[in-house]
């Protein structure tokens, strides 16, 4: 794919609990873009204060989590004038905020486990098995599954730690899966089967903690028949829509053990390492790494002139 940006800067690390992985995704990014002869400049953005070079002519961002994917990152660039990849202020907002975007669903029915909100010193009603989420962190970043009652305390302190408001959610067993999505394509459902307890920031990287014995096996794509599989990523790209998004990005989703799938949550800014998830469903549908990060680059630039008319 020609018509690239002759410079892009790839803005990687970023402050939050997600560095390590970022720097990951970056370097990846950073390679594929050079592959591909854009002169390509690797920014490790530490605060908000990073510098760019003059003839920048897009960021290509991958930060996840905080900072990357919560809109703040998006609104600095805009404020200087600089194109980027990936989602505008208020779609980064909408789907970074668990809350947010559980209520979009809901606007938009789309099926997603019961939840309610509370405070700290607040107790859930929700009846158990419930998952206690901080609701504006990334990568299962203080995530807790509580199955009895004596461990609904110390659940709720852990998430309170990222926050004054918690997202409680109804635990659903049930085969974890995530869709990438590009533009309004559904990419074939990757079935995620965890070594091991649920699928955790270790079992999601690895690398950055062999000694965990993490890991997971993926399955792409999901065994799912046809039919289902259809209706799952149709599910999943209605949620994305539901939250105003339409460059890229990967919804999970659980599929449970009576058959109903129910979305969980969007991420803007997937892990885009050679092992994460976002490549593997994009190489089941014959797109190359190169070719990914290129696609990224045309969708997210149709987006900004889409929102210039």
């Amino acid at each position: 794919m020609t018509n690239l940006p002759k410079k892009i800067a790839v803005l990687m690390g970023g402050p939050g609990s997600e560095r390590e992985v970022s720097l990951a995704t970056g370097r990846g990014v950073s390679k594929a873009l050079g592959s591909l002869g854009a002169a390509v400049v690797e920014v490790d953005v530490r605060d908000e204060d990073f510098q760019l070079p003059n003839d920048v002519e897009l960021a290509f961002i991958t930060i996840h989590g905080t900072f990357g994917e919560d809109g703040r990152l998006q609104r600095i660039l805009e404020r200087r004038g600089i194109a980027y990849t990936g989602e505008g202020v208020i779609g980064s907002e909408t789907a970074f905020d668990k809350i947010r975007s559980k209520q979009k669903f809901q606007e938009h029915g789309v099926s997603t486990p019961p939840w309610e909100v509370i405070h700290p010193g607040q107790q859930p009603t929700l009846p158990l098995p419930i998952v206690v989420k901080p609701p504006r962190e990334g990568s299962t970043v203080g995530v807790v599954i509580v199955k009895s009652e004596n461990e609904i305390e110390s659940a709720i302190a852990e998430a309170a730690k990222y926050g004054r408001e918690l997202l409680i959610e109804k635990f659903v067993l049930g085969r974890e899966l995530t869709i990438g999505i590009l533009g309004d394509n559904a990419l074939a459902i990757l079935e995620i089967i965890p070594k091991g307890g649920f699928y955790d920031f270790h079992n999601k990287y690895p690398f950055l903690n062999p000694q965990a014995g993490g890991g997971a096996e993926h399955v792409c794509p999901a065994k799912i028949d046809a039919a289902r599989t259809k209706e799952i990523q149709d599910l999943a790209l209605r949620a994305f829509q539901a939250a105003g998004l339409q460059v890229y990005g990967r919804v999970d989703a659980i599929l449970s053990e009576d058959g109903q799938p129910f979305i969980l949550e969007i991420n803007t800014i997937p892990g885009m390492t050679e092992a994460s998830l976002l490549p593997e469903a994009a190489a089941a549908a014959g797109i190359g790494y190169p070719d990914l990060c290129a696609r990224i680059i045309a969708l997210s630039r149709a987006r900004t002139e889409g929102s210039r008319r």
